[in-house]
């Protein structure tokens, strides 16, 4: 399914401030929460949640300047947007829903509530190299990672100054009579709990760093710099907490004899001064093997051959690039003294003499061709 613009999702221009989009969103946040449609539950938690995704992009600097430079493809990652739940949500943007509603809005329905504070693991992050090959053809990667967990053993207990609610409410008597307020209990950070047995290893949150594998599956067509997110593997939050999440760099291995731009390749292909004359066939690599090309007579140096879709894929899923093959007539730096002689002979001769015409292109119609 095609997902539809993220500006046009919270209903704002490219260039929004974070200001509007918040405010967008926080718009949007109201109208489609389930609890305001329970006539149509359903199709509310998705406009729910499409907004949050949009949201989510749109208010991070980074990421949404890889949007706006390469779509939904720039922020493709593993388990991200709309694979958020409710909890989710809530738990990533709850400042919004309390600008909203106020200190008691409910994850679950609207005025005061006792909803426990939900504590969100740290992010990890790594760096994973790829071949241009791994690049263009996708790849799952087993990575090992070292994150906290929850150590076995850990046993907690409700917190008996807010009674496992994580709030506390004071009753105070103003001249204008009672005044009730709730905030957060200081004692349990709002979680409801407390740790009761800590076993040896562990820290004081209960968490033991063990070394963990993960599967990172790649998409094809990535470029250098990309972020990945693997939701959940990052380290895992006290008093069951949401676990953080695995933000994964992209980095790419030089190949040793294709240079990469965009979804284009290029290829340096030597051939000798009889090559050149006489034509030939030569054989190039391509990012998945080798491909055997037609050298037409009377080839001159700097000419570039084209092999389309023999490229890279694109980053936003539109066919390949191309192999570009730049042509270059080796001069050989010594000769014999019949070469010599030859070469003599035909300095004069008309066929060897410099006849650039119209059909000889000039290196700025190269550079353009290639280009265009």
């Amino acid at each position: 399914m095609v997902k539809k613009d993220y500006y046009e999702v919270l209903g704002v221009s490219r260039n929004a401030s974070s200001e509007e989009i918040k405010r967008a969103y926080r718009r949007l946040a109201i109208k489609y929460h389930p609890d305001k449609n329970l006539d149509n539950k359903k199709k509310a938690e998705e406009k729910f949640k499409e907004a949050a995704e949009a949201y989510e992009i749109l208010s991070n600097p980074e990421k949404r300047q890889r949007y706006d430079k390469f779509g939904h493809s720039g922020v493709r990652e593993s388990g991200s947007g709309s694979g958020m739940n409710m909890e989710d949500i809530f738990a990533n943007f709850g400042d919004i829903f309390a600008d909203a509603f106020g200190e008691g809005f409910s994850s679950f329905g609207f005025g005061k509530s006792t909803r426990h504070r939900t504590i969100k693991g740290s992010d990890l992050r790594i760096r994973v190299k790829l071949t241009l090959e791994e690049i263009a053809n996708g790849i799952e990667k087993k990575v090992k990672v070292k994150r906290m967990k929850v150590a076995d053993g850990v046993k907690f207990k409700t917190c008996t100054s807010c009674n496992g609610t994580g709030q506390i409410t004071r009753v105070t008597n103003t001249i204008l009579g009672k005044m009730q307020t709730t905030s957060q209990c200081h004692i349990c950070s709002g979680t409801g709990k407390n740790i009761e047995n800590i076993p040896y290893g562990a820290n004081k949150h209960g968490l033991i760093k063990e070394e963990e594998l993960v599967n990172i599956k790649i998409p094809e067509g990535l470029t250098e710099g990309i972020q990945l997110k693997v939701s959940g593997k990052g380290n895992e939050a006290p008093f069951n907490g949401i676990p953080g999440d695995l933000i994964v760099l992209i980095e790419e291995i030089p190949h040793p004899k294709l240079k990469r731009e965009g979804s284009n390749l290029h290829y340096d292909l030597y051939i000798s001064f009889p090559d050149a004359i006489l034509g030939a066939s030569k054989e190039v690599p391509t990012i998945n093997g080798k491909a055997r090309i037609k050298i037409d007579p009377g080839t001159q140096s700097g000419k570039t051959l084209r092999l389309k879709n023999k490229g890279l894929p694109n980053i936003e899923g539109y066919g390949y690039g191309s192999l570009l093959i730049h042509v270059n007539v080796w001069t050989p730096k010594k000769i014999n003294e019949e070469q010599r002689k030859f070469f003599e002979k035909m300095r004069k001769n008309e066929n060897f003499l410099p006849h650039p015409g119209n059909y000889e292109k000039s290196f700025f119609d190269r550079v353009r061709e290639m280009f265009s």
